[in-house]
C-alpha cells in the first residue's frame, strides 16, 4: 500500500497532547471499525483521546470523530 492511500487516520494521545499509538486506512468503514475498538480498549485510560481524521488531496487532515466527545 502506498502510503498517499491511507487516507484515514486514527491517533490515541494522552490529555497532555502526546501521542500514544496511531494507525492509517484506506478504507472508511475499517477506520470507523478501529475507532470504536480503540474506544473499548483504551477508555479506561483516565487521560485517552482518540480522534478519527481523514486527509485531504493538499495533506491536511480533519477530524471526523472523537472520543471523548469534548476535550475536559
Amino acid at each position: 500500500m502506498r502510503p498517499w492511500d491511507r487516507r484515514y487516520r486514527l491517533t490515541l494521545t494522552t490529555t497532555a497532547g502526546r501521542t500514544v499509538m496511531d494507525g492509517q486506512w484506506s478504507n472508511i468503514a475499517t477506520a470507523e471499525r478501529k475507532f470504536r475498538s480503540w474506544i473499548g480498549s483504551y477508555s479506561a485510560i483516565a487521560s485517552a483521546r482518540i480522534t478519527l481524521a481523514e486527509q485531504a488531496a493538499d495533506s491536511t487532515w480533519t477530524e471526523l470523530n472523537a472520543w471523548p466527545d469534548s476535550e475536559a
